[in-house]
């Protein structure tokens, strides 16, 4: 072979002149690829970190709402609030604030009348009254409200002078941010709920409280914990969060050069414009107080809908930038060595590339002739020894499934055979013994009709008509296990045959104090079945699920779609029936299908019950899989297929 020719020479020209052309363009265009990797990257970081963000503030809303909400089916709350009775329902708000860390609450009457509230003045006279603006709206509202709200500064004063004096935050000086008029902002900005509370279609009152967010450490330090969870980078934080009230910081971990939270800083003019006043969401670099940062801001509505301040994360840049540079710097280091290994790589690469791919082609002409168990070699530690491993599981699986399917046709083939042999005696014997014994019966019953009999001959009578039912009793289950009877198909919603089921076998259940519980599946397809016949499946396994079972437990019988066990790739209705009962023991597993198989007591079973729904269940296309567990309880699986199945073994002379 000529060496210009070779794989190895191939490999190595490729790799030097390739080497030479990704370094002469990556040295030119490099700096500008990574910035923009570098950058999209940390944007798409802090779009995602502000959806989580947003879903901090959101379930904060949530759990005020439901801790009013629950206090509100109290029944004990509810007689108080009708009664009226302040002190007590004081008590109660106090400790459902102190529960959920709410920092105002309280009750009012259905015309607006303060009952109580948790702040100082608790419970508040008549010439205290004044306006409580969530009540309100609570009480106007169609019911339930919970969000976002602006309080001015009478309302946080009249739930208490703290939270008034928390609003307060004078506005600093801040580079290119919007004019404003105010020195000081006073209102407030909240998470509250406002919940009516009704009984018999009666408003009794409204239970409300909230979150004041001036301040508050709570939801800027819950994101930067949960979401950046405390990365620091060179002694800062990597993320921040800020809550907003219209353009200023009232609540914000991004802190001052001199450690402080920077309460009270506002946002740029053209953050303003985009997020306040059009309503969009903004995602860009920026300088956050004393650093770079790349920020995302997205707008807070308030309860009616009104843009009342923003929720901002920003990630430090600082980071990014350090990989940008340490990223380019080891791109230049990587193209002057990858010049210089070029030449090797070709000469190695040549022998560790193709030494397994020759095998693989030699192992997949091997398996192309049956053979299941070819040499591929050592696995190798790179994407050609992921090739190797995905061949392996893949002869792996063909020899899986061919055992399987093996497997499945053997005990299929076996069960089949058992079955037939023993119908085909169980035929016979049946009609022989049928004839006799019917006269047996009939003679039986003539005698007992005789008023001459005396006690001890009558008893002796009784006892033979009653063997003699049952002996009739197994040659009936010896003609359905031998096939006497035809499918009767026709289209059937397995739901409402199930359902009928249960339905009739519920008293029976009851009787032995056991529940049926039945969960329908949804969309299931018609199928073609013999509907009494499938029935009868499902009153056997119920039956046996009843017996198994101890008083005070419960059957669970459910319908949906599957795929065969051992047909791939074909779909079927399943019926699981889960009983609590004693559980059957593993040997015990492969006989239960066998005819005249019983568990049960002598006189209790014919052991033909499960050999016959079998058979029926086979006939249809199907199968039955039982798994159990001593002790545990056991569940059968009746699965019929999807598509029509012609019976192909039926004989109608038979």
């Amino acid at each position: 072979m000529n060496i210009f020719y070779s794989t190895r020479s191939k490999l190595i020209s490729s790799f030097l002149g390739v080497t030479l052309l990704v370094g002469a363009v990556s040295l030119f265009i490099g700096g500008q690829l990574l910035y923009r990797a570098v950058l999209s990257e940390a944007t798409n970081r802090v779009r995602l970190d502000l959806n989580a963000a947003s879903e901090i503030y959101e379930n904060r809303i949530e759990s005020v709402k439901t801790a009013l909400n629950i206090t509100t089916l109290d029944l004990g709350f509810r007689s108080k609030l009708k009664r009226q009775e302040s002190q007590e329902l004081f008590n109660r708000m106090r400790r459902v604030a102190l529960h959920s860390n709410l920092d105002f609450a309280g009750v009012t009457t259905s015309d607006g009348k303060t009952l109580c509230r948790i702040g100082s003045n608790s419970i508040p006279n008549d010439q205290l009254q004044s306006l409580n603006a969530i009540a309100n709206l609570a009480l106007e509202g169609p019911g339930i409200i919970a969000g976002t709200m602006i309080l001015r500064k009478e309302t946080l004063a009249a739930e208490d002078p703290e939270l008034a004096y928390r609003a307060k935050i004078r506005l600093l000086p801040t580079p290119r941010a919007a004019p404003r008029d105010e020195k000081v902002e006073t209102s407030g900005m909240a998470l509250v709920a406002g919940i009516p509370v009704f009984e018999e279609g009666k408003m009794l009152g409204v239970i409300y409280g909230g979150v004041l967010l001036n301040r508050s450490k709570d939801i800027v330090d819950t994101v930067r914990d949960t979401v950046f969870r405390q990365e620091t980078y060179k002694g800062h934080n990597i993320g921040t969060a800020t809550i907003f009230q219209d353009d200023l910081r009232i609540a914000t971990n991004v802190l001052t050069p001199d450690g402080k939270r920077a309460i009270g800083t506002r946002v740029s003019r053209e953050v303003k414009e985009h997020v306040l006043d059009r309503g969009e969401r903004w995602t860009d670099r920026a300088f956050v107080v004393n650093d770079w940062y790349i920020t995302a801001y997205e707008p807070i509505e308030d309860i009616s809908g009104e843009r009342v301040g923003m929720l901002y994360v920003g990630v430090l840049e600082a980071k990014y930038a350090d990989m940008r540079r340490n990223a380019f710097s080891i791109l230049v280091l990587i193209i002057v060595a990858g010049m210089a290994l070029a030449i090797l790589l070709g000469y190695f690469l040549e022998k560790k590339i193709m030494g397994p791919v020759h095998r693989l082609i030699m192992a997949s002409q091997d398996v192309s002739k049956g053979n299941l168990s070819p040499e591929i070699g050592p696995i190798s530690k790179d994407e050609l020894g992921v090739l190797q491993q995905t061949f392996t599981n893949m002869i792996a699986s063909l020899k899986e499934r061919d055992e399987r399917r093996k497997a499945a046709a053997e005990n299929r083939l076996l069960q089949s055979e058992k079955q037939a042999s023993v119908g085909r005696l169980a035929a016979g014997v049946a009609h022989e013994i049928n004839n006799p014994l019917t006269g047996v019966l009939t003679f039986t019953r003539i005698l007992l009709r005789r008023k001459d009999l005396n006690d001890e001959s009558r008893a002796y009578l009784e006892k033979i008509a009653e063997s003699t039912v049952r002996v009739r009793d197994i040659v009936k289950g010896l003609l359905d296990f031998s096939r006497q009877t035809t499918l009767d198909r026709e289209p059937t919603e397995i739901n409402k045959l199930v359902n009928s089921a249960v339905s009739l076998m519920e008293n029976q259940a009851l009787i032995k104090g056991v529940g049926i519980t039945f969960h329908p599946g949804e969309n299931l397809p018609m199928l073609t079945l013999d509907r009494n016949q499938i029935q009868g499946v499902v009153f056997n396994m119920i039956i046996n699920a009843i017996d198994a079972m101890e008083p005070g437990g419960t059957i669970t019988i459910s319908t949906g779609i599957s795929l065969s066990a051992s047909d791939t790739g074909r779909k079927g209705v399943e019926i699981p029936i889960t009983d609590m009962g004693c559980g059957i023991p593993s040997e015990h597993l492969d006989k239960l299908f066998d005819p005249f198989f019983t568990t049960k007591e002598v006189g209790k079973g014919t052991g033909l019950g499960l050999a016959v729904s079998y058979g029926i269940v086979q006939r249809h296309g199907g199968t039955i899989r039982v798994q159990s567990e001593v002790g545990r309880g056991s569940t059968f699986t009746i699965w019929l297929p999807i598509e029509e199945q012609i019976e192909q073994d039926e004989d109608s002379g038979s």
